[in-house]
């Protein structure tokens, strides 16, 4: 077999969608992008929605929105992808990296805490693989540390705390006490990147929770500036005949969603629940195969939250990280992708240069030293599900005790 690692799952809907969307001779930021921002404010229960070219123009775009810069410190986990964190570079604030618990891909919620300064101005938790965070301890953290807290500007002063910025890329549909991600934290940036379960090629969207006195249709207009050159109409706007003239309020950025990819996110938004159906059957199947045998697996659904199932992580006990490269290679062998999610920030040169190092973050390493993800996706057959697991647990049973 040759079974891929992440597969975009693209139907004839989508297809069509997007021939209708170049057919229809409007192809950047236009009715289908502000549909879809609709349809996934509704659905997650937010006021209003954003969506734009990647899940990290969201979140750099919440920080610019907050007026979070030099002199400010922003706090993330050392394991996540760099975009977690390089968001906070780009805006000029000093980025600060906590390990996470022991055991553990969640943030040391006790080390967070002791890392809050009176410089602190946000908090960017991330919800890995799809599973939220534990909120109720990261809200408990921003609302005991206020008197550290000196807000700047308008957002910031109505929020009056530190903001919780979430990272919430893997979980697109994941739900926390019954309600869904993208309504718990102040911010929530998703992802629609090519491997993720709800793809629009490229993309993503910023939802947010009603933050009072602040009006959610201005936040909405500043964030529409703040991703287009600062332009006073978008490009649908300015084609209503004679309604050519605009003005630029501001130097900012461009990194607004086409229509194109729009209509592949409306197609996928159809398909969604089903999806998301799939990934449960996949994961309870994993399940069932592997913890039997000590083989150490996340729990992604429980009575606190449903997952969006998104990446499917494993760990061998007492392996070394050659080991479980080995392991990665013998499973090539037989035509099955896997990866390893992730390598701890501090790893990474660009984070050694800013004076991160690994040592600095020993429960990190001892995640990602012993970690392999197996594929999940809705492409999968049964057949190739069952040739996974057969493959998976002949090559682990080498190397458990």
């Amino acid at each position: 077999m040759n079974i891929k690692f992440s597969p975009p799952d693209i139907s004839e809907r989508e297809i069509q969608e997007v021939a209708e969307a170049l057919r229809s001779g409007w192809i950047t930021t236009g009715p289908r992008t502000k549909k879809l921002e609709s349809l996934i404010a509704e659905y997650v229960g937010a006021p209003k929605c954003v969506c734009l070219n990647s899940q990290t123009a969201c979140a750099e775009m919440a920080l610019r929105l907050l007026g979070i810069g030099e002199g400010d410190e922003v706090i993330t986990s050392a394991y996540t992808y760099t975009a977690s964190a390089s968001v906070v570079c780009h805006v000029g604030a000093k980025l600060v990296l906590v390990d996470t618990q022991k055991d553990s891909l969640e943030m040391d919620y006790d080390a967070l805490e002791a890392a809050v300064t009176e410089r602190t101005k946000a908090i960017i938790p991330v919800d890995l693989c799809g599973i939220p965070c534990d909120y109720d301890r990261i809200y408990q953290i921003v609302n005991k540390k206020k008197k550290l807290f000196t807000p700047n500007g308008k957002i910031q002063k109505a929020i009056g705390r530190i903001a919780v910025l979430a990272d919430t890329a893997h979980a697109f549909g994941a739900e926390w006490h019954g309600k869904k991600v993208g309504s718990i934290a102040d911010f929530s940036s998703f992802s629609f990147h090519a491997v993720k379960n709800f793809t629009t090629g490229e993309g993503g969207a910023l939802t947010w929770k009603h933050i009072a006195g602040i009006d959610d249709d201005e936040m909405y207009h500043q964030l529409q500036l703040l991703s287009l050159h600062g332009q006073s109409k978008d490009a649908l706007a300015k084609m209503q005949l004679g309604a050519w003239e605009y003005d630029i309020v501001g130097t900012w950025y461009k990194c607004n969603m086409t229509d194109v990819a729009a209509a592949m996110g409306l197609a996928q938004f159809e398909r969604y629940p089903q999806m998301l159906k799939r990934r449960r059957e996949i994961i309870q199947k994993y399940d069932g195969a592997f913890k039997p045998l000590g083989i150490k697996v996340l729990p992604h659904y429980t009575d606190n939250y449903t997952s969006s199932g998104h990446l499917y992580l494993t760990r061998v006990p007492d392996i070394t990280a050659e080991q479980r490269n080995e392991i990665i290679t013998r499973m090539a062998q037989k035509g099955i992708a896997c990866n390893v999610h992730y390598k701890p920030l501090p790893m990474h040169t660009a984070y050694k240069q800013l004076g991160f190092e690994i040592k600095d973050y020993p429960n990190a390493y001892a995640q990602f030293a012993n970690e392999i993800t197996l594929p999940l996706h809705t492409l999968l057959t049964d057949e190739e599900i069952q040739y996974i697991i057969e493959s998976y647990i002949g090559i682990v049973s080498d190397y458990l005790c």
